[in-house]
């Protein structure tokens, strides 16, 4: 009993902190996410006060939490549409491998911690975090923009990538033989493949069976089968996010706007709980041996992902303003970061690499939601500063050339 009521303590304090923190953000016309990381700092491992008793809880919260938010970002999109974007962007999953893998793949060699250091390290500055970017596209309104597919090509892309990149890790960390990670590797494919085209040939036979007049029983049936579909595809080696995406592209039509309407209030709690249960893992102490080198790649692979995103959707024919908005939204990193660095620690492979990787991780998970709302004013304002300033005929030359012909962003 006494357990039971300090954890309903512990996590209604949490709640409450968080709200009120939401608050602050929304009154300062800021992302609360950062305030959702810092608080969790705070209170998690070597902070001001260590929660214990809702611990386990909020870990798995917050896996809910990146569930919820790709399944989302998948309800804003037809099957039709990922098989269309991911056949035209595929080049720019492409770009965005080099240049934001390569610089972490260098930096382990340069500090000497061997190849298989720089193949994790690779990963955990390439891949952007998709529930970070997903709760900060819906935070700026911007699910509609222009950009916004090619923002979510280049997720996906990432994310299906894992199915390949992932297993590959594991079998480095362990040593396992090549027939071994071979098999680990066809299984993941072969799971990603079939849920790919389960949802795309058969989208519409799921939206049917899913759907109902009552709410209560619509809820239920979605939540349950996106958070099966993730569990089975993270028992298979490939990752939920995936799944729960897959799902939401299966969904269309009136489920899709149902499903929308009931879950975003609980996609809006769980978030919030899988910010906080990042911050809580981190101790603080772990951070300023590492922090130079950490806050060095964190400058470079920032600038990489910002002329990843703007590249990908000038290819799209997105106009000027929307290509420096992609590169923005890009940067933040999370969820895949830490795990794959967390893999390197289990497997006792570099002792610096897991706080190197989490000082990297929080720095741009900070940034991220700044340089998704700044990029693009900023690089107006330097424009109109080198074009001279003020309404004359150069400001106005310079504002124009961030437009496309038509004048769409």
């Amino acid at each position: 009993m006494h357990s039971s009521a300090i954890f309903l303590i512990e996590f209604g304090a949490i709640i409450l902190g968080l709200g009120l923190l939401g608050r602050l953000a929304g009154r300062l016309q800021f992302s609360p996410i950062p305030l959702y990381l810092l608080a969790g700092l705070a209170f998690g491992k070597g902070g001001l006060l260590p929660l214990g008793a809702s611990e386990e809880f909020v870990a798995i919260g917050a896996e809910i939490g990146v569930i919820l938010l790709l399944l989302m970002l998948g309800l804003e999109y037809t099957a039709s549409d990922l098989v269309s974007n991911l056949k035209t962007q595929y080049p720019a999953g492409l770009v965005d491998f080099t240049l934001n893998a390569v610089p972490g793949a260098l930096a382990a060699l340069l500090m000497g911690w061997g190849p298989v250091a720089a193949v994790v390290l690779a990963g955990v500055t390439w891949i952007s975090s998709s529930g970070v970017i997903a709760k900060v596209m819906g935070d700026l309104g911007r699910l509609g923009n222009r950009e916004t597919p090619v923002i979510l090509s280049v997720l996906v892309l990432e994310d299906l990538a894992m199915a390949v990149y992932l297993p590959i890790v594991t079998a480095l960390l362990a040593g396992v033989s090549l027939a071994a990670g071979s098999a680990t590797l066809a299984i993941a494919l072969g799971v990603a493949g079939a849920v790919l085209f389960v949802a795309v040939r058969y989208g519409r036979l799921i939206s049917r069976f899913v759907s109902s007049d009552d709410p209560e029983k619509l809820l239920l049936v979605v939540l349950g089968l996106t958070l099966l579909v993730a569990g089975i595809a993270q028992q298979l080696q490939v990752s939920a996010a995936v799944g729960a995406f897959l799902v939401g592209i299966a969904l269309s039509g009136e489920v899709a706007e149902g499903t929308h309407t009931l879950l975003s209030p609980l996609r809006d709690l769980f978030a919030a709980v899988f910010f906080v249960f990042f911050g809580l893992h981190t101790d603080p102490a772990s951070i300023p041996p590492v922090i130079l080198p950490a806050l060095a790649l964190a400058v470079v692979t920032a600038l990489t992902k910002i002329v990843t995103g703007y590249w990908a959707a000038k290819r799209a024919g997105v106009g000027v303003k929307g290509r420096w908005r992609a590169g923005g939204t890009l940067v933040a990193r999370g969820e895949f970061s830490i795990v794959i660095a967390g893999l390197a620690v289990s497997a006792g492979i570099e002792p610096e690499l897991g706080p190197l990787a989490t000082a990297y991780v929080l720095v741009l998970v900070v940034v991220g939601p700044l340089t998704a709302r700044y990029t693009e004013p900023v690089v107006a304002w330097i424009g109109k500063r080198r074009a001279g300033g003020g309404p004359s005929a150069g400001g106005a030359a310079a504002a124009k050339s961030l437009q496309d012909p038509v004048g769409r962003v």
